[in-house]
Parts: C-alpha cells; sequence; structure tokens
C-alpha cells in the first residue's frame, strides 16, 4: 500500500471565495418568534456568520490540524485522507477512530495526545484516523457501493498496511456501524470495539416490549419517538435525494452551516445554542472541511447507500463497550443491544451529547483507556 505524506494548504483564493459568498448571502425571511422550532433562526446564523466571514481563522486552525502527521493512500480505489500518529511508548495498541455525518476528523484533535501520551504506559495508543470516503480530505467517492461494510473492509486493509495486527476500533454515528462491522468482518484483528453511539430496536415481540423498565419506555419515547417524529428529516432527504440537496449546499456557505450547525444544537447537551456545548471555532472548522473539500453531495450519500445495502446487522462477537451520553440522539436498550453485541462494558454519563469526542473528551478519552486495558 502506497503511504503519501500529507498537509492541509488551502489556497488563499479558496478562503476569498468563501468570504465573498458569506458577504453576498441571499438571506430568507422568517416568522417571528419560531426560535429553534423550525430550523436555525436568522439572528443566530447571521451572527455566526459574520463571525466565519471576519473573526474566525482558518490559518490558526489549520495549523492545529497539521501539528499532527497526515498522510493519503488509496483502498479500493478511493482516496483516503488519515492522521496516523503513534506513541511515544512502543507498546502502545493500535486504535482507529471513526467519525460520522455531520462531523469529520477534527471531533477527535483534542484526544490524541491524551490518547498518545498518556501518564501511564497501559493507556497508551498509536492512533489512526481516517476521513472516510466521501468526507474531508479523501474527497469524493467516485462511484457507488461506498455502504458501511466496504468502509470497515478499507479500515481493515488500511490497518494491515500499517503494519496493526491487533487493534481497537472506535466510533459515534456512522462510525459507529464502521467499528462495530470491523469487529464482525476482522474479529481475529480487533480486540475490542468502544461505541459512544448505537441504534437498536424492538425484536416484535410483545413479551420484549412488556420486559422494560419504566425507566427504558421513557428512554424510547424520549429518543427513537422524538427523532422519528421531529429530527429525522434530513436522513429522509439524504437517503433518497441526496444529489438534490447538494446543489444548495454546494454552492452556499451558509446552506452548508445552517444545514450542519442545527445538529450541534439538537444533538448536543446544549441549552440554548450550540456553543453552550462545543467551542465556536471548532463548529466551523468542521464545516470548513465539508465546504473546502466540496464533499456535500459524496458525504449525503451514505445515507442512501446505507439505505440501499441495509441488513439485519450480525452478530458481533468483539468485546464491545458502550458510552452513553444523556443528550446522544437515541439510547440503546440494554437488553436489546445483547442480542447481537457481546457487551462487556455499559457506562452512562450524567452530561454531554452526540459529538462526545468535542462535548466531553475527557469523559471519552477515560472510558476509553479503561474499557481496553483490560484486552490488551
Amino acid at each position: 500500500m502506497e503511504i503519501t505524506p500529507f498537509r492541509i494548504e488551502v489556497p488563499e483564493a479558496a478562503l476569498d471565495d468563501l468570504r465573498a459568498r458569506l458577504a453576498q448571502t441571499r438571506w430568507p425571511d422568517e416568522l417571528p418568534g419560531a426560535g429553534w422550532s423550525m430550523g436555525v433562526p436568522g439572528g443566530y446564523l447571521r451572527e455566526l456568520v459574520a463571525y466565519w466571514r471576519d473573526g474566525y481563522d482558518w490559518r490558526a486552525q489549520e495549523a492545529t490540524l497539521n501539528k499532527f502527521p497526515q498522510f493519503t493512500t488509496e483502498i479500493d480505489g478511493q482516496r483516503i485522507h488519515f492522521f496516523h500518529v503513534r506513541s511515544r511508548h512502543e507498546n502502545a495498541v493500535p486504535l482507529i477512530l471513526t467519525h460520522g455525518w455531520p462531523g469529520s476528523v477534527v471531533e477527535f484533535i483534542d484526544l490524541i495526545e491524551p490518547l498518545t501520551d498518556p501518564e501511564d504506559p497501559a493507556d497508551a495508543f498509536h492512533v489512526v484516523i481516517p476521513s472516510m470516503p466521501g468526507y474531508g480530505f479523501s474527497g469524493p467517492t467516485t462511484e457507488e457501493g461506498w455502504e458501511l461494510g466496504r468502509i470497515a473492509r478499507a479500515w481493515a486493509e488500511l490497518m494491515a498496511g500499517l503494519g496493526y495486527e491487533r487493534y481497537g476500533a472506535q466510533g459515534g454515528d456512522w462510525g459507529s456501524g464502521v467499528s462495530r462491522e470491523l469487529g464482525v468482518i476482522a474479529p481475529e484483528h480487533v480486540i475490542g470495539v468502544h461505541l459512544n453511539f448505537l441504534l437498536t430496536f424492538p425484536s416484535g415481540d410483545p413479551a420484549e416490549m412488556a420486559a422494560l423498565t419504566d425507566a427504558e419506555k421513557a428512554r424510547l419515547v424520549s429518543g427513537l419517538q422524538r427523532y422519528d417524529e421531529e429530527l429525522s428529516g434530513y436522513s429522509k432527504v439524504m437517503a433518497t435525494r441526496p444529489q438534490t440537496l447538494a446543489y444548495a449546499l454546494a454552492d452556499s456557505p451558509v446552506g452548508q452551516l445552517a444545514w450542519i450547525v442545527e445538529k450541534f444544537k439538537d444533538w448536543t447537551d446544549s441549552e440554548t445554542v450550540p456553543e453552550d456545548a462545543v467551542d465556536r471555532d471548532k463548529i466551523l472548522t468542521n464545516v470548513m472541511l465539508y465546504w473546502l473539500t466540496g464533499t456535500a453531495a459524496s458525504s449525503s450519500r451514505l445515507y442512501y447507500e446505507f439505505g440501499r445495502a441495509w441488513a439485519p446487522p450480525r452478530a458481533s462477537t468483539a468485546p464491545t463497550a458502550l458510552a452513553l451520553f444523556p443528550y446522544e440522539i437515541a439510547q440503546p436498550i440494554r437488553s436489546w443491544a445483547e442480542r447481537t453485541n457481546r457487551i462487556v462494558r455499559w457506562t452512562e454519563f450524567d452530561r454531554g451529547g452526540h459529538f462526545a469526542a468535542l462535548e466531553e473528551p475527557d469523559l471519552l478519552v477515560g472510558d476509553i483507556q479503561a474499557f481496553l486495558r483490560r484486552l490488551r
């Protein structure tokens, strides 16, 4: 596998174009007093866009990302961009971290140093953080078929190409599906799978529903039911008409920002604005990775591919840990999760949401270390 060093170097012309587009935004009308109930409020977004145009420093963020070694390679005909940061501790365990939508490798930047250089060598990891096919600097996908299983097979090839025979896998959102599938297809290599997101569904047996505790029933109503009735519109659009949506997102940076920042409000432990939970510059840097790489269409296509390839989950024998944050989109039911997963650790935190690596990095790092420490 040919591996090429990579450095982020965005042309100044691309930043000038972005600023010009932001300045020329054509704003829609808005009903008074709607707040976030119909989507991102205009007042909030106007202020955020003004900061993006005149206050946000991409070059500083670019320098932060470039502090860590990055590479590109080609797997199964697709360019793959990834961070690869080795620990100074030679006995560190390799760990591959996978993001989802609307996330990116930006989510994991603050995890790199705590994972690669902890005080206790028993908690050290060699970290691999790929940009998923169709996302960020992996660039757009060029053919159909890049669903979760194919991505997992690419990750297995990537880890083998880096010389890693035994490794852990971690992920949330789509990254949870990829990480779990990696444990299914490569159980001889994956020592453990750590997830901070897992959807579980009833089997259809009435006795199973009757056996749920009151807390579990409330979890279903507050999670899956709310998601289905109020929050799932984005996924239905991307799963059915991703190309139509992409014209708006690829042409308008404000459209791309609104499409993403809404999720940082709805899915996080935030009270009034997304910045209650996630640093504003990190949100914008995450959005920049979609805008600068032109991956609005290809990142959306993963929803389309997932729908076409969906099948009941195969049983996983890999030791699996769940780190559950209370403001996650939907919480799993443990008995349902145990049907197809070998759950050996189940941790419920009292704060944090869907973007755990950005919201509560210390909690997430500690749980990853505690889980994989026993499996080394």
